[in-house]
């Protein structure tokens, strides 16, 4: 493990909160995995050629598309529980908000990305912190956006039921605004986004059975060289014509 310096967090506690998130991953997939909806294999044939790859690549390809379907909510889980390092009231409840400080009043709910949530799913929140508002009349609730339009730290505007509401006390935030507010340093996150690749890579070196385990390629070739014939077999064994390519 190398040393990390990035001030507002051990090196020992990022490191261990990378490899917990790293651990978090799907790491494994199989062929019966990946035939789990039926490949379509007239659209890798399409990949292929279009694209100008072999059929491995876009077999490769579509293997690590559903792995990361797997993997976005991991995510979430890296960025909201890193708070749980954080000292002076911050904590990452059960229950509620995804990070609160109860001695400041304040109730922050995180998403990835600024587009993630409907119309439906933005009102909730919304409702969720009017709620929070009325209950604890010293609160101040933040929408946090890891990938925001922008850096800021604005009134959350929204549209309820057509009427326009807008409160002061009810924000919405980038992320780097909320690191500088909970670790009194502007630049925290970018120190963190510039320390992550050795990190992560210090954590998959250290600990060999973190890394990916991919058997679809061994499993299509195992009857058939050809992994094109493999795929329209998986697919469409049972159609006219294709038993020919079972010799």
């Amino acid at each position: 493990m190398r040393n990390y310096n990035l001030g507002f967090i051990s090196d020992e506690d990022i490191y261990q909160h990378v490899k917990k998130t790293v651990e978090a991953y799907r790491r494994e997939i199989t062929l019966t995995q990946f035939n789990e909806n039926i490949i379509d294999p007239i659209k890798l044939t399409f990949d292929a050629k279009v694209y100008n790859k072999s059929i491995e690549q876009a077999v490769e390809d579509e293997c690590f598309r559903q792995i990361d379907k797997s993997n976005t909510n991991k995510i979430g889980y890296f960025h909201q529980n890193l708070f749980h390092y954080a000292n002076n009231g911050w904590s990452v409840p059960h229950a509620g908000f995804d990070v609160e400080n109860a001695e400041n009043h304040i109730y922050v709910e995180m998403k990835n990305k600024h587009n993630t949530m409907n119309s439906a799913s933005s009102q909730k929140t919304y409702m969720k912190m009017q709620g929070k508002l009325l209950d604890d009349d010293e609160a101040t609730c933040y929408l946090v956006e890891v990938i925001s339009k922008k850096s800021r730290d604005i009134s959350w505007r929204i549209s309820l039921d057509g009427v326009a509401r807008e409160h002061k006390k009810i924000r919405r935030m980038s992320i780097d605004r909320f690191y500088a507010m909970v670790f009194d340093d502007d630049k925290a996150f970018f120190k963190l986004c510039m320390a992550l690749p050795d990190i992560i890579e210090d954590v998959v070196r250290e600990n060999p059975g973190l890394k990916l385990q991919n058997s679809v390629y061994s499993e299509l070739t195992k009857e058939h060289a050809d992994i094109l014939t493999s795929l329209y077999l998986l697919a469409f064994s049972t159609y006219e014509g294709f038993e020919s390519l079972k010799s």
